[in-house]
């Protein structure tokens, strides 16, 4: 099988994706990523760089997987000219146009007038959100014509992250603007790539899903599920080399040789369920009839929040949070490719970064893509609980803090920012005592520390400018609050300041009246 008619580019044998070097910066074709000077993705948005790399790696999971363990180690070292022999048997399924199968888009011609090829960008304006002015947060009108390599960037990312988008348009796999976790040692682009590669065994042409007739989901029509991983080394309904290259979306690119002017969509594409994406975390649900979060429900993917992420985030995304048992991911699983990494006997105190990365979308709107870089660590079972108790008391401090600012902040968006601010001043010493505890410190006394400091004095940041000019009753209010606050910092009060300790595992504190009990 070839590609038919004029290609243009091809996705394999082509060179069309911008790179970071060592030195400079160039183009390359993706085998050329197992070359030694190649560092990172350096398209010009970062929702193009993360997708990239999900491309990337869904490329080497579908021609040249490692099998195991063992096979994974054994192929670490780079092989460039390997990994394009690999690659080319996929050639004919990569034309980005033609009269052929076209990379990601509809199997079948579409008829119709193009969009304009705005409607590509998930920060794009929709038309309904233009006939009513309401692209604040959004664009439009911004490109007439996209590059070959632009458009199929695009593509691919709207495909991935696919957002709602208004009658029979289905979001991604993973639902609208995924929660995307991908392990960086730090080193060339091969090695990060390499090390978030499924384990699995290489996939057909066929199993592409524009190589074939297009799976749509008009009414009456079912879901798609993976099929049941047989020979492929992996469980049953988790997913197939879909997840990376999946099609909610029924798209035709228009355009020639001098780029891409227009996009023809039509609705009802693929509508996935049951999949279980190896680059995301998923959370299991509540359950209608209890409310509560139970072991058996179909997971959901989880999806990133506006703002900035952090250490108080790693709960269920980098740190497995509320086991059903103490040894389990239970009811919040980290990406599989997180869970994989643990268990690859490599020595404690190893460490990485975790790219986390999404948009956080309010339905069809995007609010803002987050992109940060954690560090991890694997660590022994008593140093993640012990990172857990950290977080959980970070929570609880964030929280004495937002009650006790209620005589000097209205409640909503102003306190919550107080809040936000102390997860951000506590988030150096926090970084530096997770290397503490995976290294099998335990630095306790110094976390209460730091947090009982920040919280006292972003209250006396508030309180203390223009005290003098209150009302009596107004400083009643504000001196009693801070007194609370800090009785419970210190390990006092009815229950909350002795929960923070134990939560901690330091002694609670006693009282003066205690004291003389045990006296007595």
């Amino acid at each position: 099988m070839v590609c038919e008619g004029l290609t243009l580019l091809n996705l394999i044998t082509d060179p069309w994706i911008p790179v970071k070097c060592k030195e400079g910066s160039r183009v390359i074709a993706p085998w050329q990523i197992a070359e030694s000077d190649v560092l990172f993705p350096d398209w010009p948005r970062p929702d193009f760089n993360v997708a990239c790399l999900e491309l990337l790696i869904g490329l080497v999971y579908m021609a040249t997987p490692p099998s195991d363990k063992k096979d994974w180690k054994a192929r670490k070292k780079p092989d460039p000219e390997g990994l394009k022999t690999a690659l080319e048997a996929y050639a004919p399924a990569f034309c980005l146009m033609g009269d052929g199968p076209r990379f990601l888009q509809d199997y079948d011609k579409l008829d119709g007038a193009p969009n304009p090829v705005d409607m590509l960008f998930i920060d794009s304006a929709g038309g309904q959100t233009m006939r009513k002015n309401l692209d604040l947060m959004v664009h439009r009108h911004r490109y007439k014509r996209l590059t070959l390599p632009e458009a199929a960037m695009a593509l691919y990312t709207l495909q991935d992250f696919a957002p709602a988008g208004g009658a029979g348009n289905r979001t991604s796999m993973r639902g609208g603007g995924p929660l995307v976790t991908i392990l960086d040692p730090g080193n060339t682009l091969w090695d990060l790539v390499w090390l978030n590669v499924p384990f699995g065994q290489p996939w057909m042409m066929r199993d592409l899903p524009w190589m074939r007739p297009t799976r749509t989901s008009e009414k009456g029509k079912g879901s798609v599920r993976p099929n049941d991983g047989k020979g492929q080394g992996k469980p049953a309904c988790s997913f197939t080399v879909e997840a990376f290259f999946g099609m909610p979306r029924r798209l035709r690119l228009v355009g020639d040789e001098q780029g891409i002017t227009g996009v023809i969509q039509r609705p009802y594409g693929t509508n996935y369920e049951g999949w279980v994406h190896p680059l995301s975390p998923y959370y299991q649900p509540k359950s209608k009839s209890s409310g509560k979060q139970q072991l058996g429900e179909m997971p959901l993917p989880r999806h990133p929040r506006a703002g900035r992420f952090g250490y108080r985030n790693w709960l269920g995304v980098l740190i497995a949070g509320k086991p059903s048992r103490e040894d389990e991911e239970g009811l919040e699983h980290r990406a599989l490719i997180l869970q994989e990494w643990d268990g690859m006997d490599r020595p404690t105190g190893k460490q990485v970064s975790v790219i986390v990365a999404g948009w956080a979308m309010s339905n069809m709107s995007p609010l803002d893509f987050v992109f940060s870089r954690q560090p991890m660590q694997i660590c022994s079972a008593e140093a993640v609980r012990r990172v857990k108790r950290f977080i959980e008391a970070a929570e609880m401090v964030a929280s004495m803090l937002h009650q006790a600012l209620a005589p000097l902040v209205d409640k909503g968006e102003a306190r919550d920012a107080q809040r936000e601010e102390f997860y951000l001043k506590t988030e150096p010493a926090f970084y530096e005592h997770f290397r503490d505890i995976a290294e099998g410190g335990n630095p306790a006394e110094a976390w209460l520390g730091e947090m009982r400091a920040q919280a006292l004095s972003q209250f006396d940041a508030l309180a203390k400018p223009g005290l003098s000019e209150r009302g009596m009753k107004e400083m009643k209010a504000i001196a009693e609050a801070r007194k609370f606050l800090s009785i419970a910092l210190h390990g006092h009060g009815k229950k909350i300041g002795a929960l923070l300790f134990q939560k901690l595992g330091l002694p609670v504190p006693t009282t003066k009246a205690q004291k003389k009990g045990q006296a007595a």
